[in-house]
């Protein structure tokens, strides 16, 4: 599995193994959408509202928002105290392939935020950087993660995501991406 970094681009050390198991996450992730329809990629094969193209939406959508705030801080993530009902009915969208989306579009979005991100772990001066994390019941008040933290999130959600992608495909069509 390699990286969506250019080649002419030389990644070592601690940004290499990074990027090596965020590839390693992702490609698992894409895996489990080979060769379905847009009509699989939204069917939904367990008791979960999840399937396989809202799971590439939110994971693309949780990247996208993780990178910003390696970038920009608190400012760029939503402050989920103050989120109301109407903003959590949009949020459960993400987690949906709707019927005026295909599942190539949201794979091509994936891999620009996927290149984005890895251009950013390539190129950002200090993995050690923080922000204060936003509000939101699941964060300790006051806490700050460091880009490093943000990118081990990025990935260990990315490879959780991918098991349920897995659990899905099977459902669906007895495909696995492993065994």
């Amino acid at each position: 599995m390699t990286s969506t970094i250019p080649q002419h681009e030389a990644v070592t050390g601690e940004r290499a193994d990074l990027l090596a198991m965020l590839a390693q996450a992702r490609h698992f992730l894409r895996f489990t959408t080979r060769d379905l329809t847009d009509e699989q990629a939204r069917t939904r094969t367990t008791a979960s509202e999840l399937c396989l193209g809202g799971l590439v939406k939110h994971v693309t959508a949780a990247e996208r928002g993780w990178a910003d705030f390696i970038v920009d801080g608190t400012v760029a993530m939503k402050d989920f105290s103050s989120m109301t009902e109407e903003d959590f009915a949009k949020r459960t969208d993400e987690f949906r392939l709707l019927p005026d989306e295909t599942l190539a579009g949201v794979l091509a979005e994936y891999a620009e935020v996927a290149r984005r991100t890895d251009e950013l772990v390539a190129t950002l001066p200090d993995l050690g950087v923080s922000h204060p994390l936003p509000k939101a019941p699941w964060f300790e008040p006051g806490a700050r993660w460091s880009a490093r933290l943000v990118l081990m999130h990025i990935i260990a959600e990315t490879a959780q995501h991918a098991g349920h992608a897995d659990i899905i495909r099977e459902s669906l069509d007895g495909a696995k991406s492993m065994g």
